[in-house]
């Protein structure tokens, strides 16, 4: 796909959420880290950037330490700064106190202990530079790009340099998926899939017998059957009925659950990924009917949602095919229309999607104009949710989830097939 400013190729290619590095020698500058600058290097030259300025102080900025390669687990107390320029060495700047916190990454060394000490050589290490990209967002628009304080934007500032967002930078080292990857989405994909209508299945079988069953027994269900397939979440999935559905983040527990009975409406969704290194998430959602003959007012809702979905899938294949770079405000927007225009914006209560990765919500490109303006470009060989909903409070909830990834010149959507319609468990 033309029209986008970063690629990296798949040789190049680092999973952003790698497990820490935990047997790396510290006090060399290793080939992985070396590679690594130089790939931050390219990434900058491409971007028309002069450098990038990572900085951290107690792991407030994960970003880095996962972007330059850096053991998460170590203990670190005091302020840390890498400054990587388009071309050159990198600096180090470090504390007395901790000498050695960046010594696996190439570049020269400064150490400082006191504060005037630092400033000077922060100075040192950006002067010359005009445009240094940092992990901020300009009026916080994308605040899960916002690791870096005020205080040290104004401080940089204050040297010369326009501090930029590294928000699509942080996407060619974040978002971007290798083959390999892929493949385990479109496995994880299929996976849920199943589940989800395992779950189905299981709700009629209890339905037709007279068994008791609850949200909360059917997210186990679906807990158990994640270990059986050899899949990982980070936390159960949603099972909801008739008004808890209209509560977009609503999640059972032992202690608060409602039962499903003969007549609910029944939303579930689900994601996992494969416990493999380097794996990433499938987050899809479905809604179903414990009936043989679902009822017109879920069946109208559905085809609203169901328009606004298929109307940003159709807007996506028109840009990639035409090799046209777009952003996920622009999406939706595309989505938000069909929900608006059917009298139903104000209870599309959620953006239209985020970012997949090895976090089921990345650090890419969000399909979002609603809780934050995303305009960063949604870049080759990424992955994302499309999941428009309406959220009629008291009565229902309905949301239709698809993951879309975007490649080089195609659009590829796992977990087939889509949902057309809500399922009629009892049918």
């Amino acid at each position: 796909m033309s029209g986008f400013g970063f690629r990296v190729s798949n040789r190049q290619r680092y999973s952003g959420a790698a497990a820490p590095q935990k047997n790396q020698t510290m006090e060399t500058n290793s080939t992985l880290h070396t590679t690594r600058v130089a790939e931050i290097q390219t990434a900058l030259q491409q971007a028309g950037l002069d450098g990038w300025l990572f900085c951290d102080f107690r792991h407030s900025d994960p970003l880095a330490w996962r972007i330059l390669k850096l053991d998460a687990n170590v203990h670190a107390s005091r302020r840390w700064f890498y400054f990587v320029p388009a071309s050159g060495e990198p600096s180090k700047i470090v504390h007395a106190i901790e000498t050695d916190k960046l010594d696996a990454l190439p570049g020269g060394k400064t150490v400082y202990l006191r504060w005037q000490e630092l400033h000077a050589a922060l100075q040192k290490a950006v002067s010359g530079h005009s445009r240094v990209a940092m992990q901020y967002s300009p009026n916080n628009a994308i605040p899960y790009m916002a690791r870096v304080d005020a205080g040290t934007v104004e401080l940089i500032r204050s040297f010369g340099p326009e501090v930029v967002t590294s928000a699509d930078l942080v996407q060619v080292f974040e978002a971007v998926w290798s083959p390999a990857q892929l493949a385990t989405h479109v496995a994880a994909a299929e996976k849920v899939y199943k589940i989800i209508h395992e779950a189905f299945a299981e709700i009629g079988r209890c339905a037709r017998a007279g068994e008791a069953m609850t949200e909360y027994s059917i997210q186990q269900f679906m807990w158990r059957r994640f270990d059986e397939e050899g899949m990982h979440a980070d936390y159960a999935p949603i099972v909801s009925v008739n008004a808890n559905s209209a509560r977009p983040h609503y999640a059972p527990s032992a202690e608060v659950h409602s039962p499903i009975n003969v007549g609910d409406f029944v939303l579930l969704d689900v994601w996992a990924k494969l416990k493999e290194p380097d794996s990433v998430y499938a987050d899809l959602s479905w809604t179903g009917f414990v009936g043989d003959t679902v009822p017109e007012k879920y069946s109208r809702i559905f085809d609203i949602v169901a328009g606004a979905r298929d109307a940003a899938v159709a807007f996506i294949r028109e840009k990639v095919a035409a090799g046209v770079s777009f952003k996920g405000a622009e999406v939706d927007d595309v989505s938000r229309a069909v929900i608006v225009n059917a009298g139903y914006g104000d209870k599309f209560l959620n953006r239209t999607g985020h970012s997949i990765g090895e976090e089921v919500h990345g650090n890419g490109a969000n399909i979002d104009n609603l809780e934050t303006p995303d305009t960063r470009t949604v870049m080759p060989r990424t992955c994302f949710s499309i999941e428009p909903g309406i959220y009629l409070p008291g009565d229902f909830g309905l949301r239709s989830e698809i993951d879309v990834y975007v490649g080089d010149g195609e659009v590829l959507i796992a977990g087939q097939p889509i949902q057309t319609a809500v399922i009629p468990i009892l049918s």
